[in-house]
């Protein structure tokens, strides 16, 4: 296909008047009008939205207005298709720069870009036009043709636009025109920008750990975790509203100069309790943090951290660091703790960060990708907003009862944001915008953004999670806190308070274990933190109240683990949340066995679901998820499907089928939602009331579903579902499934099927270790006993893991 005539016309013109062009008074502006523009809506891109789609549907965005203290903080362009993220930016100069010699202006495409996790971005002045391959992470020593699969100049568009609009024409993009232009790895290799932040945070843990220890070492270990979390959470938050433009620019790099580093930064953390208001920064007050104050942390590894956060070390900004980037670093991050332990008997002691032993035992973090979240809070979230107003939204409860870092409680605030936005620009925006405390205002783009004390106001109303790591609570406020601030800036206004005290909503403790716990034991300190129960009455008085019929939480007895009528924790009438979402921990019992015993009899005694055999963790947080909901509320998890057929599902299967709570199933199969991990996963959506039917769909191809192809989908009526094994089929094999179910006899009538291959007995049979060949026989070193063994080579196999299974 030959270049359309406006790019011819624009070539020549460009030639005509180039002499004019190259001049510096030439502005960026004035290109972007004149040409660049052009040449993307010839690519078939809408960039002057004539379609007339609201703010997130908009295909380009242009933000070259968006300047902060006279630095660019953002691409001149983001090209997306429908409300996804963007798929590129486009950064635009003038055409008096050199692109091909100059190396700033690809280093500042690159770095944000990066940071954003795309794929690929584009640097033009309309004389050159470079393609760069942004997987490749920024160095800087970097010249500009690092990481640059494309480049042509003004005089060469005709011949090779065919090339371009390959790669980025619109209509190319859904046909993977961008994944067939990568088809290669990187040259110089990719480096994500969620594992290199990871390696960095954990790099900063760990020397932290080693430096604060040995200046305090009266702390106990859970003061050394927390006081380390803090200074790593308080340090990051400055630096990312630097990069917003809501602290000054450079603010923390100041303090790289000079001594005592730490207590000019605790003069810094101390202006701003004042200015945020957070909780990430309390040091008057009740519950204030006396403890971090008083420590003593040398100057070096301070000025490291900090100076890793600047260019010319960093290769991140912050500003275009994804929320669920963050989220999912962090989420790996909280896998990890920091230890106290002696090394042969010595009496010197040591700070070690190793694994979580639940987290050791299950192979690792999964984080739960933003599609999952998204899916989960639509279809709970989104049902509840139908037909609503902003009043009537402003009373909704929704709680993520095992939160982690946040990902869950982002979603939906991302949500509910999104929902007001589109609500009040629906409805006479100009007038709304006259009241005194208007919940929008207009950005300097001239569209609409909610206002910072809206934001806030929808955090502290609707959004509520628990977890039982502390460490975590930190995290997810500090999630939600840096998400109210995404779009703001210092222009205009007092932004003393700018954010809301999280602690009534986003508390720690254990979601499955209440005080009665320790009825008839004595309460050992250490046993209160590992067990950290919690108490729902007290923590959340308005949203939670047993009602008055119930047995007190001091009551055992039959009725507990036989029927829930005005048993443990049967709500009062108009109590409960909402919604209740999340991914709730999967930990085998024979797990929670070793580092937490007694919780076992305690889900026993009061959870209908600890019924019959080796039961997972998460059928309880489904059984306690359903508990807490108001009548009108809503589950949605995404968890194992294990328990559809597993004998020791049967328990949470009679509870869910006994209510008729189960709504909707999005069947995964053998499709793997998480990377790196095999977890055979669904998403089960339950409704507190009775539901009359079962909207089950079974994905056969992951990359179908999440392009809404057609998947095998079907109504199943309520009454089919009971306790027995939940094999539901939909589609064209229904039927026959139907005939074959009622058939007299079944295999399970006439045979015993045991259980196969025990995977808990890994320990005994996988040797993390590293090896000499001597001949016949492997001599291994384990690294876990640090002793070494002598095996014959015809028993030594290598491992077969679930990945590598397929049907």
């Amino acid at each position: 296909m030959s270049a359309p005539e406006i790019i011819k016309k624009l070539v020549t013109r460009f030639d005509e008047f180039k002499d004019d062009y190259l001049k510096s008074s030439y502005k960026e502006l004035q290109v972007c009008d004149e040409f660049i523009n052009p040449m993307f809506e010839a690519l078939g891109w809408d960039v002057h939205n004539k379609e007339g789609f609201s703010g997130k549907h908009q295909e380009v965005t242009q933000q070259y207005s968006l300047k902060i203290g006279g630095t660019t903080k953002a691409p001149d362009y983001a090209f997306k298709i429908g409300a996804g993220k963007p798929i590129f930016f486009v950064e635009a100069k003038k055409p008096s720069v050199d692109l091909k010699k100059d190396p700033k202006p690809a280093h500042q495409l690159r770095v944000y870009a990066w940071s954003s996790k795309l794929d690929i971005s584009v640097l033009t002045d309309f004389q050159e036009f470079a393609i760069y391959d942004t997987r490749v992470r920024y160095h800087k020593d970097d010249p500009p043709s690092t990481a640059r699969p494309f480049y042509t100049t003004y005089d060469k568009y005709i011949d090779r636009w065919d090339e371009i609009e390959n790669i980025l024409g619109r209509k190319n993009i859904p046909k993977n025109s961008i994944e067939k232009f990568l088809k290669k790895p990187p040259k110089h290799g990719a480096e994500p920008v969620d594992k290199v932040f990871l390696d960095t945070i954990e790099l900063w843990r760990d020397n932290l750990a080693h430096n604060i220890f040995l200046y305090n070492n009266h702390l106990s270990v859970t003061d050394l975790n927390m006081v380390v979390q803090k200074t790593i959470d308080r340090i990051l938050f400055l630096r990312i509203c630097e990069d917003r433009g809501i602290e000054p620019e450079a603010q923390l790099q100041s303090f790289t100069n000079g001594n005592d580093t730490y207590s000019r930064l605790l003069e810094l953390f101390q202006t701003a309790d004042d200015r945020y208001n957070s909780g990430l920064f309390h040091f008057t007050g009740k519950g204030s943090d006396e403890l971090t104050p008083s420590l003593k942390i040398s100057d070096k590894y301070l000025k490291d951290i900090i100076n890793a956060l600047y260019y010319p070390e960093s290769p991140y900004d912050f500003n275009a660091l994804p929320a669920d980037i963050l989220g999912q670093v962090y989420e790996q991050f909280l896998g990890k703790v920091i230890r106290v332990t002696s090394k042969d008997g010595r009496k010197m002691k040591r700070p070690k960060v190793e694994e979580k032993p639940e987290v050791r035992k299950a192979g690792g973090v999964y984080y739960t990708p933003t599609y999952i979240v998204d899916y989960i809070v639509e279809n709970t979230i989104g049902k509840l907003v139908e037909n609503k107003n902003p009043g009537e939204i402003s009373k909704l409860k929704i709680l993520d009862p095992a939160c982690g870092s946040g990902s869950f409680l982002l979603g939906a605030f991302q949500y509910l944001t999104d929902w007001h936005l589109n609500w009040y620009t629906s409805n006479n925006p100009e007038n709304m915008l006259k009241k005194k405390n208007s919940p929008i205002e207009k950005t300097r783009k001239d569209s609409w953004k909610l206002t910072t004390w809206k934001k806030k106001e929808i955090l502290t109303n609707n959004i509520f999670g628990v977890d039982i790591d502390s460490q975590a609570v930190e995290v997810t406020k500090l999630n939600l806190l840096l998400k109210v601030l995404e779009g703001e800036t210092t222009r205009g206004g007092d932004h003393r308070r700018l954010l809301p005290n999280l602690a009534g909503n986003i508390k720690c403790g254990n979601s499955l274990i209440e005080w009665d716990y320790f009825d008839g034991k004595t309460q050992e300190m250490d046993d209160v933190r590992k067990i950290n129960p919690f108490d729902w009455n007290m923590e959340f008085p308005e949203i939670i109240k047993w009602s008055k019929g119930a047995l007190p939480p001091s009551s055992r007895g039959e009725d507990l683990t036989k029927s829930n009528q005005g048993g443990l924790r049967q709500l009062a009438e108009g109590f409960g949340f909402d919604a209740v979402i999340g991914n709730p921990p999967y930990v085998r019992i024979q797990t929670l066995k070793k580092w937490q015993p007694l919780s076992v009899d305690y889900y026993k005694e009061n959870y209908k679901s600890a019924g019959k055999g080796n039961y997972d963790i998460y059928v309880i947080f489904a059984e306690r998820g359903l508990d807490l909901l108001n009548q009108e509320g809503k589950l949605g998890y995404i968890l194992p499907h294990k328990f559809f057929n597993s004998q020791y599902g049967e328990s949470i299967r009679r509870v869910i089928s006994n209510g008729n709570h189960l709504h909707k199933v999005i069947h995964f199969g053998d499709e793997q939602v998480f990377h790196g991990a095999t977890t055979y996963t669904c998403l089960m959506f339950l409704d507190k009331k009775t539901s009359k039917h079962l909207e089950f769909t079974k994905v056969n191809s992951l990359s179908a579903w999440l392009e809404d192809d057609v998947c095998e989908s079907g109504k199943i009526n309520a009454d089919k579902i009971t306790s027995s094994e939940w094999n539901f089929v939909v589609g064209k094999n229904a039927d026959l499934f139907e005939k074959l179910n009622g058939m007299p006899v079944k295999l399970g009538d006439i045979a015993k099927i045991f259980v196969g291959l025990q995977t808990s007995a890994d320990k005994v049979y996988i040797l993390n270790a590293t090896s000499g060949n001597t001949g016949k026989n492997y001599m291994l070193y384990s690294q876990q006993t640090e002793k070494t063994y002598t095996f014959n080579k015809n028993f030594i196999f290598p491992i077969v893991s679930g990945m590598d299974v397929r049907r």
